[in-house]
């Protein structure tokens, strides 16, 4: 890349903000919204006597993160992908902070939502906040240390390989961590964790093998637009 044209420049910039802004928001969300569950039935399947596929909603913007985070590794390098990461656990513990002063807040007698419905709804999320953190420290720096390992093996090349591989190993991490903490804090019954296990990882996998040709898109756009050759960062 040109460092000596500015617009690129900032353009490339407000490109990582808004990643930033997407990786965020889908990581906070996911944690607010983990309590309601579904059904995704492309197939009908039990394993070991277990329904696969009853998966929480929660599930379905986190993927993303994983995205985001490959595509900024790729085109700004690890150290701002690392940079990503510590901003969504600040986002994340922020977001904590706010619900646990939020539920201590008497409700009113008129208010449409009580106090009862929301400690319910909102106040578990605190849990899945929790537990979805530590989770996250494990699975979004390993994603990371994996990707640069096969970028560096590879010299560049294969880009397909680096980005299933580490995104399938910090996925079961990240899927097996969560489930754990929120069984053993009593915010999910024990009879559901190997269900959602394996429906939560085989869920993760199918959708990283969908997200790899987008992660070629958004590599191929960078490198057109900013005229990157093969392993170029950009440096911001």
């Amino acid at each position: 890349m040109d460092y000596t044209d500015s617009k690129k420049l900032e353009l490339a910039k407000k490109i990582y903000l808004y990643l930033g802004a997407i990786f965020i928001t889908s990581l906070v969300v996911s944690n607010l919204i983990f309590q309601k569950f579904f059904f995704w039935y492309p197939f009908d399947l039990e394993i070991f006597g277990l329904k696969l596929f009853e998966l929480s909603v929660g599930i379905l913007p986190y993927p993303i993160t994983f995205l985001v985070t490959d595509l900024i590794s790729e085109i700004y390098g690890k150290k701002r992908a690392n940079e990503i990461v510590i901003a969504g656990i600040f986002a994340s513990f922020f977001s904590l902070s706010i619900i646990y002063i939020a539920n201590e807040v008497p409700a009113i007698d008129v208010s449409p939502v009580d106090n009862e419905t929301f400690t319910s709804v909102f106040y578990l999320s605190g849990l899945a906040v929790l537990s979805s953190m530590l989770a996250y420290l494990f699975a979004q720096f390993i994603d990371i240390r994996i990707y640069h390992f096969w970028k560096k093996k590879t010299k560049g090349r294969m880009l397909w390989l680096r980005n299933n591989f580490s995104t399938f190993t910090s996925q079961f991490i990240d899927t097996f961590t969560v489930i754990f903490l929120l069984c053993s804090f009593g915010a999910l019954p024990w009879d559901m964790f190997e269900g959602l296990l394996l429906s939560g990882f085989i869920f993760k996998v199918l959708v990283a093998l969908v997200d790899t040709p987008l992660l070629y898109l958004g590599v191929y756009f960078f490198r057109k637009k900013f005229n990157l050759e093969v392993n170029e960062e950009i440096n911001i």
